[in-house]
């Protein structure tokens, strides 16, 4: 090799290339870590009604170590993403010295039974509310997202009779359970669940709407018409067939 002055030159070049590359990183390096680039402007943006000016001091103050170059956004985005109401985060840095975060916060739609909350999303999040006149889901995990659309059928639907969903309930065995604002629990069943509730919507003012008592449940399950229970008495909509049994 030594008599081939060629390749010892190329090799040569090789190595001060090398050296030059890491001076300059190593140079690079210094400056990117000198205190001359901190973070002086950090803004926090988004309509926030349940995060507080505490926790974002507390982050800021604890978790966004770094200056300019060396903060680590990916670490700082989940230090934000852990507060309970944090739907998404996004950050972006601002020349020469500031930091720009956007909070969006979950909009509860509901309690899922009493473990956690819905978003209106359909996505399930752990977070606390005071918030009484939320609506209670129930169903089986991963199933979130059909009940929160659902119960958004169903609340349309029942706009006409001034009634709302305060309980929306999906059993294992997929059958639908409303229970209204008013006390009424309402069995729909597994099948043409929006078609038997348009049905008893249509009937409900010249049937259950003239009685001057309070209406316990109403099962949707029969094909021609549906069974209603009041305190201390049993009540027919219309009489299925004797041999009708509940769909």
């Amino acid at each position: 090799m030594w008599d081939k002055p060629q390749l010892l030159l190329w090799i040569a070049n090789l190595f001060y290339a090398v050296s030059a590359i890491l001076v300059l990183y190593a140079i690079l390096f210094m400056v990117v870590h000198l205190p001359v680039f901190p973070l002086r402007d950090i803004t926090v943006n988004g309509e926030l009604k349940y995060v507080t000016r505490e926790q974002v001091k507390y982050i800021v103050d604890q978790q966004l170590k770094g200056n300019f170059f060396t903060l680590d956004l990916k670490k700082a985005r989940g230090a934000f993403e852990k507060l309970p109401w944090v739907r998404n985060v996004s950050m972006r840095r601002r020349w020469p010295d500031g930091l720009e975060v956007s909070l969006e916060e979950h909009v509860a739609m509901a309690r899922w039974g009493n473990m956690a909350l819905v978003n209106t999303k359909g996505e399930l999040f752990q977070a606390a509310s005071s918030d009484i006149s939320l609506p209670e889901f129930v169903g089986q995990p991963g199933s979130e997202k059909e009940v929160a659309e659902n119960y958004m059928r169903f609340k349309q639907q029942l706009v006409v009779l001034k009634l709302a969903p305060s309980q929306v309930i999906l059993s294992p065995r997929r059958a639908w359970q409303l229970k209204l604002d008013n006390g009424m629990v309402v069995e729909l069943g597994r099948d043409q669940v929006a078609t038997r509730l348009t049905k008893f919507i249509s009937v409900y003012d010249r049937t259950l709407g003239t009685l001057q008592r309070k209406i316990q449940y109403v099962d949707l399950r029969y094909p021609n018409g549906f069974a209603v229970r009041v305190p201390q008495q049993q009540l027919r909509g219309k009489e299925p067939a004797s041999n009708a049994k509940p769909a």
